[in-house]
């Protein structure tokens, strides 16, 4: 397998010629000066692009008064127009040092109770969430000119519900749930693979079992607020917030 050139320090390195192996040189100019802040914005035309994202307004009485059954609608919606992954969001946390990650999980469960994913308790999402339960979550449908926008506080489901949604999982699914640690470096995909058949072996005869240290969380938000685009970037934001689950929903319009 060809190795890729090793990444010089600094900036300015295109990043494709780095992963592809191909020359690696300077896209800035023959005394290699550092590019500046916007050199890069001639060679994406998305970051110059400016879109219309029409006139289809988000009023307070088009929303459910529960946010719930408001969300379980427009991801309804997302299905219905075709999002691939429309249960996918953005989890956002920040671990007892504060250093905050983001990453792309998803959604397994909506109910008035909150929102339910699962994935390996000892992995970085798992310890930060254990350590510091208060999380975000994004959801961008961006063909429809929607997203949802969740914060609350995240924590383990009973085993129960675990064992339940592990069991609705496909076999090898299940099987890669004991073959990954989770979020820990590896020597090689190679590696991994064999650690998965290893997996596979172990369970050949019988049904597969949750391991202790895979599960469910369940967001319990206290703000969930649905954002709508609109020409000229005058957007619709309404929000639903509480203090916490046991209090009544607020609903306000926020500015764009």
């Amino acid at each position: 397998m060809r190795r890729a050139n090793k990444a010089p320090s600094g900036a300015g390195w295109p990043a494709a010629q780095i992963l592809t192996g191909a020359p690696v040189r300077p896209v800035w100019g023959q005394h290699n000066n550092p590019p500046e802040p916007r050199a890069y914005s001639g060679l994406m035309d998305s970051l110059s692009r400016h879109e219309d994202y029409g006139q289809a307004a988000l009023h307070e009485s088009h929303l459910d008064a529960d946010p719930f059954v408001q969300f379980a609608q427009w991801l309804k919606d997302a299905e219905a127009g075709d999002i691939f992954e429309p249960n996918a969001f953005v989890l956002g946390t920040v671990d007892a040092q504060g250093k905050p990650t983001a990453r792309t999980v998803l959604l397994k469960g909506v109910s008035p109770e909150g929102f339910f994913f699962a994935t390996n308790y000892l992995s970085r999402k798992g310890h930060a969430i254990d350590e510091n339960p208060p999380v975000s979550a994004v959801f961008g449908w961006y063909s429809m000119f929607r997203q949802v926008l969740v914060e609350g506080h995240a924590k383990r489901v009973e085993p129960g519900e675990s064992d339940e949604y592990h069991d609705s999982r496909p076999r090898d699914s299940q099987v890669a749930a004991w073959a990954s640690n989770q979020s820990q470096p590896i020597a090689s995909r190679e590696d991994l693979e064999a650690q998965f058949e290893a997996a596979d072996a172990k369970f050949a005869t019988g049904p597969v079992p949750r391991p202790e240290f895979w599960g469910g969380y369940r967001i319990v938000p206290t703000r969930i607020e649905f954002w709508k685009g609109r020409s000229n970037r005058m957007h619709d934001r309404i929000e639903f917030a509480r203090a916490d689950a046991n209090s009544p929903w607020q609903v306000q319009r926020l500015q764009p």
